[in-house]
């Protein structure tokens, strides 16, 4: 390769010589004026070796090292030899701070492995599983304290959490019973009129009703809406400071805002159930007229003979639960939110799906001890 000379800018003086490309740096090197770019000085060669020299200079900055810096990048995209040990110590020493950032910075794979992911994702539960238990313990220990000193509790706020989880919440309950018994006797009339069994929807929709899906719809719409409210009234409380108030008070927040909550929830919960029972049923009634044409007194007659007094006393066993696992989540969940509008919305969301899949959870339970009882 032929010898060869060049001047850049006055800052670079770069000379070819066999495969060692030679570059002399001298001028001023200012961070606020243009600076040489290393594509420019190595032009289209690819040497295998570049050594950086310190020619007359004059004085220097960060533009040096930036420059420094990419022509080792070069180096190192290209497979040459960079050779700095010309340069001063200062300009070698940034550099290879420069060096470790970069590579610091450089993307790296940090997911954690089969093990890690099941160990963190245990624990994790682990922990949310004590704080729910110590949250129940709690709301227990306050019930006892509630029935020893009944004249404590505070009724005024039982009864205007009555009303507000009761009966401001029958117009969505009503809609979605009537609904819910419509659809359960049009599934069954097509299926049971191809075995002339028409009169078998009432046993169907009477049934589910009363033993399932009355409490279940009504435990799953007041989670969605008693306990989300629940959750967002606490975790504004609490980013407000209220809560921390009521403690420096002496005041405990499970006494104060949990319990009255709890108790309304489980006095209106077996009412709203019984309510979405007899909703769901007078809509199979309706289906049961107006597409098999079946009476509404033998309907009702024919419901009779399935439907007792146990069906109707496990419906509200499973209300009662229902409304206490809604109590406890919105509560719970409004306690731990953060004190920020997120965390209030979070609060919220949480609280809905902890309450829903409690409620699945429970009634799974429930199916295999009653069938076990032999309810």
């Amino acid at each position: 390769m032929p010898d060869c000379a060049e001047v850049i800018n006055d800052h670079v003086h770069a000379r070819t010589t066999g495969e060692c490309l030679l570059v002399e740096l001298r001028g001023r090197w200012r961070i606020v004026e243009p600076r040489p770019a290393w594509q420019d000085v190595i032009g289209g060669q690819v040497p295998d070796r570049v050594r950086l020299v310190l020619g007359e200079i004059e004085s220097w900055d960060s533009a040096l090292v930036l420059f420094v810096f990419e022509a080792q990048e070069w180096a190192r995209a290209t497979g040459a030899a960079c050779e700095i040990d010309a340069l001063p110590e200062g300009v070698k020493t940034l550099v290879a701070q420069m060096n470790t950032a970069h590579e610091t910075n450089a993307p790296v794979d940090r997911c954690p492995d089969f093990l890690t992911s099941v160990g963190m994702a245990a624990t994790d539960a682990w922990a949310k599983s004590r704080n729910f238990a110590t949250f129940v313990g709690e709301c227990v220990l306050s019930s006892v304290n509630l029935a020893k000193h009944p004249n404590k509790f505070r009724w005024r706020d039982c009864v205007r959490e009555m009303q507000q989880c009761g009966a401001m919440a029958l117009p969505i309950v009503s809609l979605i019973s009537f609904l819910v018994g419509v659809t359960l006797a049009y599934t069954g009339a097509v299926i049971l009129r191809q075995f002339g069994g028409d009169i078998w929807v009432a046993d169907l929709v009477g049934l589910s009703m009363v033993r399932e899906m009355g409490a279940m719809m009504t435990g799953i719409v007041l989670a969605g809406r008693t306990g989300a409210a629940f959750a967002a009234e606490i975790g504004n409380m609490k980013a407000n400071e209220e809560i921390d108030a009521l403690e420096t008070l002496g005041i405990r927040p499970v006494d104060f805002l949990v319990i009255p909550r709890m108790v309304a929830l489980g006095l209106m919960m077996p009412l709203l159930s019984l309510y979405a029972n007899a909703l769901g049923i007078f809509g199979g009634m309706v289906i049961a007229k107006g597409v098999l044409d079946i009476p509404p007194t033998a309907y009702w007659v024919e419901m009779l003979t399935i439907v007792d007094l146990s069906d109707v006393m496990t419906g509200l066993i499973k209300a009662f639960t229902y409304g206490g696992i809604v109590g406890l989540s919105g509560c719970l969940r409004g306690l731990q939110a953060d004190r920020s509008a997120a965390g209030v919305g979070q609060a919220a969301t949480s609280a809905v799906v902890t309450a829903i899949l409690l409620i699945i959870v429970a009634d799974a339970i429930y199916a295999v001890v009653f069938d076990i009882l032999g309810w």
